[in-house]
């Protein structure tokens, strides 16, 4: 069977809702990137329709002197994701210099490139959430994770990439088939564990004037839109470019555990612990997506209201899957 998609990092998160949806678009011809691993990452293939799975290294090696003639787009969701992994030198081959590689090879084979960057690369938001590609080497991540993120979107933007691919900066996502993600997990998926176990949920005190404790802002994304998103860019092969891929409205951790909590059928019931000294000097207090260039490009579905997007989480998926059990 020829191969029209191929999604790195499809037994993933993201990557793997976004195959889903190609599969009930109809379309089986599918490759998937991936490294599994020893976790239970597999089990998010469960399911899916697709050609065949291929380790990142082989198919780095593939790539190096080899075409898919039939191919249309590669959605290069691919990534170490983990924002507090310290080896720099991983994070700088596997997120920057193999999005090079992929990058390359698509645009030498007139092959569509949609690829995954991320809010990270915003830093402490004190220099907006602009995605202007102009805009770029002024944010300074707070991690290794959103350099490696930053570093990638810069080469884009010297190169003069912008007009032939598409870069999605997804804000902090949330929803099915994140079990895998250990502490990267969304705060839903660890608070639901957390309230299984004990009743109650711990969230972090403010250590910033101006916010209370539960009351720094995110700008939570259900990932069934973050897909829309992104699947957004493959019917509409005209528009290019650098995009956020958020709500535009930024909800308090107080307001997520609320909507978990009712969700659940339970009474709130919130314990505020101290941050740990090691995450204060680069914990983002405020994110909120600039959606005005992702509207103007056409984009005009409205995003799952948070409170809905929880209790289609856990109505569906955190109850029905995990029955109950602790999952963390």
């Amino acid at each position: 069977m020829p191969v029209q998609y191929i999604v790195t990092g499809g037994a993933g998160f993201i990557g793997r809702n976004l195959v889903a949806a190609l599969n009930a678009r109809g379309h089986e011809d599918i490759l998937i990137v991936d490294r599994l691993g020893s976790d239970q990452k597999w089990k998010n293939l469960l399911g899916l329709s697709f050609v065949d799975l291929v380790d990142l290294g082989e198919f780095r090696d593939f790539i190096a002197d080899s075409s898919i003639d039939e191919l249309e787009t590669v959605f290069h969701l691919g990534a170490c994701s983990s924002t507090t992994e310290r080896d720099a030198d991983y994070l700088l081959d596997n997120n920057y210099r193999y999005s090079q590689e992929v990058c390359q090879w698509c645009l030498s084979s007139d092959v569509r490139f949609v690829y995954a960057s991320s809010a990270a690369t915003y830093g402490d938001g004190s220099l907006g959430y602009s995605d202007d590609e102009a805009r770029i080497p002024l944010y300074r991540p707070l991690n290794m994770y959103g350099y490696s993120k930053q570093l990638f979107d810069h080469w884009a933007f010297r190169e003069g990439l912008f007009d032939r691919i598409v870069g999605l900066k997804y804000f902090n996502v949330f929803g099915p088939y994140e079990d895998h993600k250990g502490e990267m997990r969304s705060m839903v998926h660890k608070a639901y564990g957390q309230i299984v176990s004990t009743g109650r949920v711990r969230l972090f005190k403010s250590h910033r004037p101006g916010y209370g404790d539960g009351e720094q802002l995110r700008d939570f994304v259900y990932v069934k839109d973050a897909v829309d998103v992104t699947l957004f860019f493959e019917d509409h092969f005209q528009v290019s470019g650098l995009f956020n891929c958020g709500t535009g409205r930024a909800r308090s951790w107080n307001d997520l555990m609320n909507a978990l909590f009712a969700a659940m059928g339970r009474s709130p019931q919130i314990e505020y612990i101290d941050m740990p000294e090691s995450l204060r000097n680069q914990y983002q207090y405020f994110t909120q997506a600039d959606g005005a260039k992702l509207r103007s490009a056409g984009f005009d579905r409205p995003f799952t209201p948070l409170k809905e997007a929880v209790r289609d989480y856990v109505t569906t998926y955190l109850d029905p899957v995990l029955g109950g059990a602790d999952p963390a």
